[in-house]
This record gives structure tokens, C-alpha cells and sequence, in this order.
């Protein structure tokens, strides 16, 4: 038997685990850039127009931060430019999706009830490397066919699709990596996850260089995301810069699995931290409990919304340059915030995405509850005093409160940003955060459906997440689509009060909390008549 053993099993059974987790991600990241086409085709359908919107961007710092140089003002040129962030987010789905197949099997114990039959010792990361650069190659095949559909020129198309895909490799490498070095999944995330923060801003620093004296443009080579953003799809087709990607990729996959050689199964290379030998007084309650577990990743979360509000709070006094020839593009934005002016408009569209973003970590906390019970954590807390509602309730304040308080994070730094550069503070810090706020009953719709899921069918507790991608699309792509006004309502956000600027409404936001308060109790109470754990 050699080492390989056995992957191909093991790649199937995590088609099968993931089989719905995984094409969601393919699906949304692969169409999401279809609706730039479109938007853009109305917003510029003259080449003088395009020609000016990218007069206003190629040197607006912001926009190189967020999205990348832009080098050409044709169609596809500024399709994919404002495609910038996705290697990001294809990257992050790389680092996931093999952490949870790698490092959280072992966790679990699964690792070694595997590895106990004919499956050799590298199969298990073999499997979740190939499974995952398997479905990022589907994910860009999928953006290629859908852009060449949209008439663009199949050249461009495909090293747009390869520019994603080049992405997730990378970083699924990373994940893979990452996974040997510490012995725990959080660990091994928030490694993988720190690399990929640091690819980023390497690339920012280069690409904003670029545009000014160029002193420090060098960093952006020193980037897998300045690699594959000098493919420069629809410009020069580049493919060299993928090459250079790929092969890092396979550099760092083998060095995953030379790592793994030299470690035993559910240890990391990096030795632990070793706790104290008893527990502090502050964790004698289930809420002292999951303040513990869930504080790295509040922290994250917040961190990550300040520093994207201060970016887009920086960009809205821009809007206003980069509109003020079009009459469309004014008629967009206005629609969008509903009221008193574009950059209103462009700040309540923000909030709305602030909004999405806080409806994954709302689903991420609540469904930690149910890692605790597959490994093994909740029954040693449940056999003591503690009772089923009380220790789920501890999770809950989490899943609950702490989208308030990442949105509240995130609407005080755009308010500072936009305040700060128009010089008034005092109105739109206030403003900002009334906008993101009064996300919070929809965020609280997605929060319930993973209560209730993990209440009534903890199995496919995963399939919560469908939820955020049915909202993502319908409010990313669904106007974009075409799709009926009876079928967008069906997303919580498209119910939400447009501000800054629009009017506010109390019946809304209260029907919505109380969809969401009757949706949490239901969960609970399935929860406390059923088996713990639920295989």
C-alpha cells in the first residue's frame, strides 16, 4: 500500500459531505461577474463613456486598493477590474475547504478512524487538494463560458476564468500548509488566513505605488495576487503570470505533504500552547464558554469590517467624479438610495452589502454550536447542571449580538472615513451607523434559519449557508438577471429601509425580527427533543 492510497475514496466522500456547500461557492463566484457585464454595458455603453470611467479610476487610490490597477478601458477590461476582489474570496474558499477536510478531521477523530483502514497517510490531504483545485478549475471554466456567452472575446474569457482558478489553487496550498504547522483547525485558519491578508496588502502597497512615484511597486510581484491580476485578461492575455501561480501552488502542495511525513496524526509541527492546569473563575458559565471560543473569531470579523468600511467610507466622496458625465449611472445610484442624493445612494448600497457579509458570520457563529456537539464538546457540558437551552443560548448571544457588533464596527469606520474627508464628522458618523444597524433583522433571518436547521436537522446544518447565497444572488445579480420582483423578495435585505437617505420604516424591520424570534424558538425547541449528538 502506498501513501496515496485510497484518495480517490476519500475524494468522493467529500463531494458527498459537500455536496451542497460546494457548488453553491462555485456557482456564486462564477456568475456573480456576469452581472458587471451587464451593469457596466448600461452604465457605459460608449466607448467615450468608458473611456471617462476609467480616466476617473486608474488613479483613484481606493479603487487600486480594492479591485487593482486598471490598465485598458474596453468592456472586458473593466469587467474583470471589477472583478478584483474575487481572487481574494476564491482564495478564502480555498483555505476553508481543505482546513475543514485536513486539520478539523483530525480534530474530530475521523482522521485516525480512516486512517485505520487501507488508506495511506497522504490520501486524506490529497484528496482535499485535488477535490478543491478540482472545483476552482469548474468555478473558472464556468466564469469563462458565462463572459464568451456575454460576446466577449474567448481569449480574455479564459484568462479571466484562469485568473480565479489560478487563485484558489494558491491558497488552497496555504490551507494545506497551514494544516501541518498547528494542531488545531482555528489555528490553522487563522495561519492561512493571515497569509493570504498579507498577499493582499502586498498587493495593495505595489499597485498604489504604481500609480504614483513607483518606489515600492516591486511588492505586488511578491504577491500570488499581483500574479494573476497581471494576466491582464482582455488587455495583453498574459499567461506566464498563472504559470508562475500553478507552480507555486504545486510548490507549497509538496511541501504540505513533505510536512505531513514529519508530524504524527492529530499533532502540528509548532508546539502547542499549554494552558493553565485550571480553569479561570470567569469560565464557570456556558456564556463564559463561548466568549472563549468565539472572541478570535468576533475579533476577525471586526477587524475585517473596519478596515472595509474605512475604504468604502473613503470612496464615496469619489462617486460624484466618477458619475458626473453620465446621466444613467446618476439615475442607478439615485434609485438605489431612494432619496437625497448620489452619494446617499452609494453609502446605502454599502450597507446593504455590510449587511450580506454580516449574514455569513451570524451562520458561521451559530453553527458552532454544532461543531461543539460533533466533537464530543457539548455532552461533558450537558452532563453537568447545565441544560440544553442554556448552553446553546450561550452561542446564540454570539450569533445574535455579535453581527451587531460588526456592523456597528462597520458603519462607525465608513462614517469616520466619509466624515473625515468632507470634513463633517458629526453628521455622517451617525448616519453610517443608523445604516448599518438597521441591517440587523435580516442578518437575524439568515442566524434563525441555521438555529432551526441545527434544531430540526443538525445533519444538513451546513445547507444554512444556501441561504446567504440565495440573498448574495438575488441582491448581487438578481436585478442584473432580470429576475421577477416577486422572486427578490424573497431575500430579507430587499425589505430593508435604503439609508442613508431613504425613508424608514418600523413595519419591516419589525415583521422581520419577529419571522426571526418565531424561527429561533422553533429551532430551540426541536433542539431540546432531540438526541445529543445527532449522527
Amino acid at each position: 500500500m502506498n501513501t496515496l492510497t485510497g484518495t480517490g475514496g476519500l475524494a468522493r466522500l467529500i463531494l458527498r459531505r459537500d455536496r451542497v456547500l460546494l457548488p453553491l461557492w462555485v456557482l456564486l463566484l462564477g456568475l456573480i461577474p456576469l452581472s458587471y457585464v451587464v451593469s457596466i454595458n448600461e452604465l457605459f455603453p460608449t466607448d467615450a463613456g468608458r473611456h471617462g470611467y476609467f480616466a476617473a479610476s486608474e488613479h483613484n487610490a481606493a479603487f487600486v486598493a480594492l479591485y487593482g490597477r486598471l490598465f485598458g478601458d474596453s468592456l472586458g477590461q473593466l469587467v474583470a477590474w471589477r472583478a478584483g476582489f474575487l481572487p481574494i474570496v476564491v482564495g478564502l474558499f480555498g483555505i476553508l475547504t481543505v482546513v475543514r477536510h485536513t486539520r478539523t478531521e483530525e480534530d474530530s477523530g475521523r482522521r485516525e478512524l480512516l486512517g485505520s483502514t487501507v488508506t495511506g497517510r497522504h490520501a486524506g490531504l490529497a484528496a482535499a487538494l485535488l477535490t478543491t483545485f478540482a472545483a476552482t478549475l469548474l468555478l473558472g471554466v464556468i466564469l469563462a463560458v458565462g463572459m464568451i456567452g456575454q460576446g466577449l472575446p474567448a481569449a480574455g474569457s479564459w484568462a479571466f476564468g484562469m485568473e480565479l482558478t489560478a487563485s484558489g489553487w494558491v491558497f488552497a496550498a496555504v490551507g494545506g500548509v497551514a494544516a501541518q504547522l498547528t494542531s488545531s483547525a482555528g489555528s490553522a485558519r487563522g495561519i492561512a488566513i493571515t497569509t493570504l491578508g498579507a498577499a493582499f496588502v502586498l498587493r495593495v502597497v505595489g499597485d498604489i505605488s504604481g500609480i504614483g512615484d513607483g518606489t515600492l511597486a516591486w511588492l505586488t510581484w511578491l504577491s500570488p495576487f499581483g500574479w494573476v491580476q497581471r494576466m491582464l485578461p482582455y488587455g495583453g492575455d498574459h499567461w506566464w503570470p498563472a504559470l508562475l501561480a500553478v507552480a507555486f501552488g504545486a510548490v507549497l502542495a509538496v511541501t504540505a505533504v513533505v510536512l505531513s511525513a514529519r508530524r504524527d496524526v492529530g499533532a502540528g509541527l509548532l508546539p502547542p500552547r499549554l494552558g493553565p492546569a485550571s480553569a479561570a473563575p470567569g469560565l464557570r458559565s456556558p456564556l463564559a464558554l463561548a466568549w472563549r471560543l468565539h472572541r478570535g473569531l468576533l475579533a476577525g470579523w471586526v477587524a475585517g469590517f473596519a478596515v472595509l468600511g474605512v475604504v468604502l467610507g473613503y470612496l464615496a466622496a469619489g462617486v460624484g467624479d466618477l458619475v458626473r458625465d453620465n446621466r444613467q449611472l446618476n439615475e442607478v445610484f439615485a434609485n438605489l438610495g431612494g432619496a437625497s442624493g448620489l452619494i446617499d445612494s452609494y453609502l446605502a448600497s454599502i450597507m446593504g452589502l455590510f449587511g450580506l457579509i454580516a449574514g455569513g458570520y451570524a451562520i458561521q457563529a451559530t453553527l458552532r454550536a454544532r461543531v461543539e456537539e460533533t466533537s464530543g464538546h457539548a455532552e461533558p457540558v450537558l452532563g453537568t447542571g447545565v441544560g440544553r437551552v442554556r448552553w446553546v443560548g450561550g452561542h446564540m448571544v454570539f450569533s445574535l449580538l455579535g453581527p451587531a457588533a460588526v456592523l456597528a464596527v462597520a458603519g462607525a469606520a465608513t462614517g469616520l472615513a466619509h466624515g473625515l474627508n468632507t470634513g463633517d464628522v458629526g453628521r455622517e458618523l451617525p448616519r453610517a451607523v443608523a445604516g448599518a444597524i438597521v441591517q440587523l433583522p435580516a442578518v437575524w433571518i439568515l442566524s434563525a434559519v441555521a438555529i432551526v436547521m441545527f434544531g430540526l436537522l443538525p445533519r444538513l446544518a451546513a445547507v444554512s449557508w444556501g441561504a446567504l447565497v440565495i440573498c448574495l444572488l438575488f441582491g448581487l445579480v438578481g436585478s442584473a438577471l432580470g429576475l421577477d420582483e416577486r422572486v427578490l423578495e424573497v431575500s430579507p435585505f430587499t425589505h430593508l429601509p435604503k439609508i442613508p437617505g431613504g425613508e424608514v420604516t418600523a413595519a419591516p424591520l419589525i415583521w422581520l425580527t419577529l419571522i426571526a424570534a418565531a424561527l429561533t424558538t422553533a429551532g430551540l425547541t426541536a433542539f431540546r427533543r432531540r438526541d445529543i449528538p445527532a449522527a
